[in-house]
């Protein structure tokens, strides 16, 4: 049986009595998936919202001697929660003309990333974008420990206006993966001989960030090569450099998530190596180095005397402030593409106690055409959003939605990659908010920064 038969041959059949398959939607090797309808009381709702949507996408594939293995998999990504992991609603075992079959039913997709590449490669704004809900669902899985192991552009999904990845082919971290010894870019290279980890989702990531912007333009890598992979030269920065510390060959070396978070952010990722991480089983053996013990009292006494130093430092630094502030002097924001990828801008000294903040990257909503054709005079949205010491956005809310959630979301997610000059106070930087205006018109969107806080 291979997805060409199950193509052609089971279209209009009903799989476990209840999953009518009404359109074949695509399928590779020995698997097919199908939209089906759900008519019933079909998976529990706990994971819904306690509503089933209509049409639902099921996917077919043979029994075998790890089916056990597959439908424990499936029960725990069923139990998932998060908004950018598609929502696994039934799974089972069917038989169909004497073939014993697994199938899982999920949320169907209205768009799926590799449908979108042929006829055009993703703008580098629309790929943070894409990159903030991936990340986010990666976290989330590798937390609990599990690996996605199928990161790319066919199993980035939009549903309901969400990007989320599929959840259908989930792997348990620190096993053998057999099953993802295919000959695949989008496989890392140490699956081949070892337990699968974290690390391979990030090769995946590298992988499918490279697609995305050059309409799957394949990367040059040899296999049977310890060199790095060579990227498209019309990768723009800074994801050239994120998709380029994805693809380290050495998975200790590899970008994590959290790295990828802080290049997109304009910051480092950190310099030591990092391990793959493996979820905690609580009867395995492990050998751990002994930590040295420190006499508590010597250690406690030693922290008060330093507190004391620093507090008398701190005492003496604020008697030497001047009594009468002087006007504050602004410096023209710095230009983010003067600065080295990764490198966060250097604070600007103030002369004043409050200097005020400054825009330093602006990352305006690349509307679709056939988004801004719905749009009748002007969509206002705004966004407050929350900055920290270093200019780097924590949060994003929104203050005003305006009547459309499409035009919403575009201006939340674009207002998290804003970066800021921060406002000083005697000379330090300090945390600050601001208010920014979308408006989204036809012929294109303007946005207002204004700073409400310090």
């Amino acid at each position: 049986m291979n997805a060409v038969s199950i193509r052609v041959e089971w279209v209009g059949r009903t799989i476990d009595g209840r999953f009518p398959l009404i359109a074949w939607l695509g399928g590779s090797g020995n698997s097919g998936v199908f939209l089906t309808e759900l008519t019933g009381p079909t998976a529990t709702t706990e994971n819904t919202g306690g509503v089933l949507p209509r049409k639902a996408a099921i996917k077919l594939i043979p029994a075998s001697s790890g089916a056990e293995n597959q439908l424990a998999i499936w029960a725990s990504a069923a139990s998932l929660s998060h908004p950018h992991l598609a929502r696994i609603l039934h799974f089972g075992r069917a038989e169909t003309d004497g073939v014993g079959l697994l199938y899982v039913v999920y949320e169907v997709a209205d768009e799926i990333l590799s449908q979108i590449l042929p006829d055009r490669p993703l703008t580098p704004a629309e790929t943070r974008q894409m990159l903030g809900p991936i990340l986010d669902a990666l976290a989330y899985l590798h937390a609990r420990g599990l690996v996605h192991g199928h990161v790319k552009p066919s199993n980035v999904l939009v549903v309901n206006d969400a990007i989320k990845l599929s959840t259908d082919g989930l792997v348990r971290a620190g096993r053998p993966a057999p099953e993802l010894m295919v000959s695949d870019m989008h496989r890392a290279p140490e699956i081949a001989t070892g337990a699968i980890a974290d690390s391979a989702d990030m090769w995946s990531l590298g992988v499918t960030i490279v697609e995305a912007l050059t309409t799957q333009q394949p990367l040059v890598w040899d296999a049977n090569s310890t060199a790095e992979a060579q990227m498209p030269a019309s990768v723009p920065k800074p994801l050239d450099e994120i998709a380029r510390e994805c693809l380290r060959v050495d998975p200790s070396r590899r970008a994590t998530v959290d790295d990828v978070r802080a290049l997109l952010e304009g910051r480092p990722r950190t310099a030591a190596a990092h391990v793959p991480h493996l979820p905690h089983h609580p009867h395995r053996l492990v050998e751990r180095t002994a930590s040295p013990k420190i006499p508590l009292i010597p250690l406690i006494v030693g922290f008060i005397f330093l507190a004391a130093i620093v507090i008398g430092l701190r005492s003496c630094r604020t008697n030497a402030a001047p009594m009468h502030a002087q006007k504050a002097v602004e410096t023209p924001p710095v230009d983010p593409d003067s600065r080295m990828p990764g490198r966060a801008p250097a604070p600007q000294i103030a002369t004043g106690p409050i200097s005020r903040g400054a825009v330093l990257n602006r990352i305006v909503p690349d509307v679709p055409r056939s988004a801004s054709d719905t749009i009748r005079g002007t969509v206002i949205v705004t966004v407050r959003v929350t900055v920290n010491p270093t200019g780097v956005v924590t949060n994003a809310d929104l203050e005003s939605r305006g009547p459309s959630a499409y035009f919403a979301r575009l201006a939340t997610e674009s207002a998290r990659n804003w970066t800021f000059r921060p406002p000083q106070q005697y000379g330090r930087p300090v945390a600050s908010a601001w208010l920014l205006h979308y408006a989204f018109q036809q012929d294109g969107t303007d946005v207002t920064p204004t700073e409400t806080s310090p």
